[in-house]
């Protein structure tokens, strides 16, 4: 026992040093101009407003595409597919497809998504190529939240006369929403820190935008999808790359931290929505 608290107590230690170490290098460099000024190629006190907002407009786009998805192959492999060969395949394709190397599906996505279908570097190619880097893990995520439910509550829906459709919509997901909303926080933690997948395809350059134009067919408008978007962790990479500003070193330290901190106040936040939710829906308390 004593052993496996040391062990725990070790990578507690290695997380809390990390976290200790980017926040603390970084953190005394944020500002407020930092955050809402554009970033500088040649010039030192640049910001990162525009990568601040790629990242989680990329996010939201990838959730929308694969959490329906993925909460679909789940319902299916978990409550109607037959335990036989073939659902063994598809979860080891599955399993296999979670590993594979971000780069891996970035080279991917500039193969189908940048040449084959024209898309260009855009946040529309970005967000289709982080849906297949997600879309695995997400649904094992899910699928893992269905289990937990237990066969009773199941067998309680189809007593009291509801189809089965209607108890799995009814009783088992309300029962698996903390579950489900962990799968969907840990996959959204990925996402915004992805950058390998998104320097091929969403590009390492902005288009200069207006966030006053809300047409999304505007090609200056924030919400167009099909601009090139560099985000925060492709701009962390390209600034300690090839970065010529001078104040290179502060700028990826301050984004580093930024990238963190927004990890964090996501993660738990979407695990207090998770819980109301939980809540509205099942009456707990």
């Amino acid at each position: 026992m004593i052993t496996i608290y040391c062990l725990v107590g070790t990578v507690c230690l290695i997380l809390l040093g990390i976290l200790g170490y980017i926040l603390g290098t970084g953190l005394p460099h944020v500002s407020w101009h930092f955050l809402t000024s554009e970033s500088s190629s040649f010039q030192a006190h640049g910001g990162v407003r525009d990568q601040l907002f790629n990242s989680l407009y990329l996010l939201v786009l990838t959730l929308i595409i694969s959490v329906p998805i993925a909460l679909g192959a789940a319902i299916y492999l978990t409550e109607y597919a037959r335990d036989n060969w073939l659902t063994n395949l598809l979860r080891t394709m599955i399993e296999v497809l979670s590993s594979l190397p971000s780069i891996v599906v970035g080279l991917f996505g500039y193969s189908l998504f940048v040449i084959k279908f024209e898309l260009s570097f855009s946040i529309l190619a970005g967000a289709l190529t982080l849906t297949f880097f997600n879309l695995p893990l997400l649904t094992r995520n899910i699928e893992e939240a269905l289990r937990t439910v237990p066969a009773t509550q199941r067998e309680a829906g189809l007593a009291l006369g509801l189809s089965y459709w209607k108890t799995v919509y009814g009783v088992v997901l309300p029962s698996a929403l903390p579950g489900i909303i962990t799968g969907i926080v840990l996959s959204a933690g990925r996402i915004f820190g992805e950058a390998a997948a998104l320097i091929y395809t969403a590009g390492q350059s902005n288009a200069t935008v207006s966030y006053t134009d809300w047409n999304p067919f505007s090609p200056t408008s924030f919400l167009n999808v099909m601009r090139p978007a560099e985000t925060l962790a492709v701009h962390i990479w390209k600034v300690n790359s090839e970065g010529l500003i001078p104040d290179a070193t502060l700028v990826a330290s301050a984004t580093a931290a930024i990238l963190v901190i927004v990890v964090l106040i996501f993660n738990v936040s979407a695990r207090a929505l998770g819980n109301f939710i939980y809540k509205k829906i099942t009456s707990a308390r």
